[in-house]
């Protein structure tokens, strides 16, 4: 172990790409993550936030009154998806602007202009996305209440549906650690020399959120959308949740690149390290956040091992 941390923390003088300092990059942001998954408040971020959020949107109680219309079911799928944007099952998003920027320095480096280095990446994010949870849509519509995410059964005191989710986030976690240690060359980059890939896996990845959420007005839109019996609904309903999701980090992204004129974008291009660590960082730490909150919280939670608990989460 001591020679791998040794073998981590050397300077990446070979490599332009390979931040210096990796061990300490790497150490820093595990941690960063678990801090975050034992202090999260799922009470503050679900109802404090998330639900005021959509109640105000609405103009009613999201939870309590029915959704009646196909209209009123679709403005319900992004409004919820906007409103759960902080929840623990979607803030995992936030790794995407690491990566969003870095390929916009890679589109700047070719010499293109500031729109260019909007549009491109978020297409590709929004492009990846977009194509998973529209499966999900319309497989989900089509297999209905056989999905464990469907269910009200429990299995060993936990009900299925959470279940689902802690498998879920435990792959899309790990997938978030992989491109995080494979960013910082850790691990071996299959993006290495495509950051445009890298940002369709990761909307990939954002998009099958959907498979595992557990979230309530999540829940009430997939139900529903499962009684139309239309798959081509669920498929657009659940692209309209994924869309909500990612409507804050997309804004971020052009606001903070617009603003600038691209400076930021600009600052990133000029060092490839510099590139590469933003993005380890943030995709290592929130990939931690989801395998220690989802695989080891959670779990806790139902008596399956032990997790700490800060005194306004008991």
């Amino acid at each position: 172990m001591t020679a791998r941390l040794d073998l981590l923390s050397r300077p990446g003088s070979t490599d332009p790409a390979r931040p210096r300092n990796r061990a300490a990059a790497v150490v820093l942001s595990l941690a960063a993550g678990l801090a975050l998954a034992i202090l999260w408040s799922f009470e503050l971020v679900d109802h404090e936030i998330g639900d005021t959020v959509a109640n105000n949107l609405l103009g009613h109680d999201a939870k309590q009154t029915a959704i009646v219309g196909t209209a009123a079911g679709l403005l319900f799928a992004f409004v919820s998806g906007l409103a759960g944007t902080f929840t623990a099952c979607n803030i995992a998003m936030a790794a995407a602007v690491g990566p969003l920027t870095s390929a916009g320095a890679a589109t700047s480096r070719g010499g293109r202009g500031v729109l260019r280095m909007l549009v491109r990446p978020t297409a590709c994010l929004l492009l990846g996305m977009v194509a998973v949870s529209a499966v999900y849509g319309f497989v989900g519509v089509l297999i209905g209440d056989r999905l464990p995410q469907l269910s009200t059964d429990t299995a060993g005191g936990m009900p299925v549906r959470i279940i689902q989710s802690s498998v879920v986030f435990g792959v899309i976690g790990l997938a978030l650690l992989y491109l995080g240690l494979a960013a910082l060359g850790v691990l071996p980059d299959v993006f290495r020399d495509r950051p445009t890939a890298r940002v369709v896996a990761l909307g990939g990845l954002i998009g099958g959120f959907l498979i595992g959420r557990p979230y309530p007005l999540f829940n009430k839109l997939f139900h529903y959308a499962a009684d139309t019996h239309n798959p081509l609904y669920g498929s657009l309903a659940f692209v309209l949740q994924s869309l909500g999701n990612v409507t804050l980090v997309v804004v971020l992204f052009v606001l903070v690149t617009l603003l600038t004129r691209g400076r930021v974008v600009a600052w990133l291009a000029g060092s490839p390290r510099r590139a590469a660590l933003v993005s380890g960082v943030l995709l290592i730490a929130l990939g931690a956040f989801t395998v220690a909150y989802w695989d080891l919280r959670v779990p806790a939670l139902f008596g399956h091992g032990w997790f700490p608990t800060m005194p306004y989460n008991a």
